[in-house]
């Protein structure tokens, strides 16, 4: 099994905002190379991946940002879509004056960057899928109990749906915040996107190189999912972290880092 003992999370670059579309867009911009963009999960925002981003090292630029009704992002009070959110992934990445990135997303946020792949394929360069799935059906019962729960309860259960035994142990040693609050309005266009989201039958038309990185005793995302990514998505592999769970961007860092290095930094990679 790989391991990882090391959750500390260090201390955050500064955020900045930039206008995109109509949104005022919190984000992070570190690092000099190829343009990573990191799209958060359901219940985070742009500071989820300070562990992991410390360890992608030189020659990666990494951008992370808030989405809609997350972080300091500021947005109307209207309900919106997966193909917004995705359409507006793509507006940040004008604002930046990027044509194109690989798109990192982490559960919630790997939703997103399957839409954008399917939206607008000329702007991805490559997808990392991490703890993510093609189908909110696919552990719905488990998501739903997540979402139900209070953002007090749901602090309080998030370890076990997250970490292993051991990874739990060093959480409680090194506490590292993976959720964000919300207002209850926010949290409901939240939840009612996520209950939109249903790629299986066009994973297919992911034309977009990509590593799919999966715990196999992810309640949240199951394992299933990962795998039927790896076999409809055309060119996919999938590398699984025996026993990890939902939180393996966070307890195996390391060794994701390592392995997004590889994909993006191969010579033959776009």
């Amino acid at each position: 099994m790989t391991t990882q003992r090391d959750m500390h999370e260090p201390a955050e670059p500064v955020s900045s905002t930039v206008r995109a579309g109509d949104l005022e867009v919190g984000f992070i911009d570190e690092g000099d190379g190829v343009p990573l963009v990191l799209v958060h999960g359901g219940e985070s925002d742009r500071t989820q991946f300070a562990t992991l981003r410390a360890r992608l090292g030189a020659g990666i630029r990494a951008v992370s940002y808030d989405q809609r009704d997350s972080g300091i992002t500021v947005n109307p009070p209207v309900p919106y879509t997966l193909g917004v959110l995705a359409d507006d992934l793509v507006a940040l990445l004008d604002a930046l004056g990027l044509g194109s990135a690989h798109l990192l997303g982490t559960s919630f946020g790997g939703a997103v960057a399957q839409h954008v792949a399917l939206r607008h394929p000329e702007r991805v360069a490559s997808l990392v899928l991490v703890a993510t799935t093609p189908s909110f059906a696919m552990g719905s019962e488990a998501i739903d109990e997540l979402l139900y729960m209070s953002h007090e309860e749901r602090q309080n259960a998030v370890g076990d749906f997250f970490f292993t035994p051991e990874g739990q142990a060093e959480q409680r040693a090194r506490p590292v915040r993976t959720l964000t609050a919300r207002t209850p309005e926010q949290g409901v266009r939240r939840h009612d996107v996520a209950r939109q989201h249903e790629v299986r039958d066009r994973l297919g038309e992911i034309a977009a190189p990509t590593l799919i990185v999966h715990g196999t005793q992810d309640r949240l995302a199951p394992y299933a999912g990962a795998v039927l990514m790896e076999r409809r998505i055309p060119n996919a592999e999938l590398r699984s972290i025996e026993g990890g769970r939902h939180g393996i961007a966070v307890e195996f860092a390391d060794t994701i880092a390592r392995w997004v290095r590889e994909f993006l930094l191969t010579p033959a990679r776009p």
